[in-house]
């Protein structure tokens, strides 16, 4: 959605900490080897890996081209609209529902078994989500984690990178990065809550686009520029 404007001085502080990193490995590891019932699983030791290097690698990205975003993604901003804060817990939780389904499939009760043709395109759609969810947090300096319009960061229309294209690059790659997750475990069960998340995402993209049109300035003029939400000659 605009012109990024980062702050000159970039800071170590304004990264993840420590034990915010801790936790999400905490949580990776169980969501995935809990519900598989065993650690010889090497699908899920492949899929932590991959995630966690294009984690560090995506944090090093946003730490030098928009860190202040770490701080702004912290938590759930004052303005935020209570239909929006339940939606985007939701949204959290299908994307974490992925990584347990896909270990009961996979892992454990071996559903559905998926060639190592399945698991590479799985990785191929991973790694392009995540890398094209980074790139739109990269020049948006308003990608907080709900809609809200951000009178208290200056919040003006982001036209550059993937914005130039479509209007909602972060929604339009979290699909892709979701359906990535599924397929690298190597289950078709796991996009079940894909599905369901993709249902999520496009009633919140109307959602948002209501709210941006009714009260951020030049945004209906972003519309008739950019007129595809997420796919070119789609939607």
């Amino acid at each position: 959605m605009t012109e990024k404007d980062n702050p000159p001085g970039r800071s170590l502080a304004a990264a993840p900490s420590i034990g915010s990193l801790a936790v999400t490995v905490a949580v990776l590891f169980v969501a995935l080897f809990w519900p598989a019932g065993t650690l010889d699983w090497p699908r899920g030791w492949i899929f932590l890996g991959v995630f966690l290097a294009l984690t560090a690698i995506a944090i090093v990205w946003i730490w030098r081209t928009n860190p202040e975003l770490f701080a702004a993604r912290s938590r759930y901003q004052r303005g935020t609209k209570r239909w929006d804060a339940v939606v985007a817990t939701l949204t959290i939780i299908l994307f974490v529902a992925i990584l347990p389904v896909g270990a009961f499939d996979d892992g454990r009760f071996h559903w559905a078994p998926q060639s190592d043709w399945v698991v590479l395109a799985g990785y191929v759609l991973l790694i392009t989500g995540y890398f094209g969810l980074t790139w739109a947090q990269s020049v948006n300096r308003h990608f907080e984690p709900t809609v809200r319009i951000q009178t208290d960061r200056d919040h003006k229309v982001i036209d550059t990178g993937p914005y130039a294209v479509i209007r909602h690059p972060g929604y339009a790659f979290a699909i892709v990065l979701g359906a990535g997750m599924a397929l690298s475990l190597g289950s078709l069960y796991a996009l079940i809550p894909v599905g369901l998340l993709v249902v999520m995402l496009f009633g919140r993209t109307l959602g948002e686009e209501m709210e941006l049109r009714r009260g951020l300035k030049g945004y209906e003029e972003y519309m008739d520029r950019v007129r595809w939400r997420w796919v070119p000659g789609i939607w």
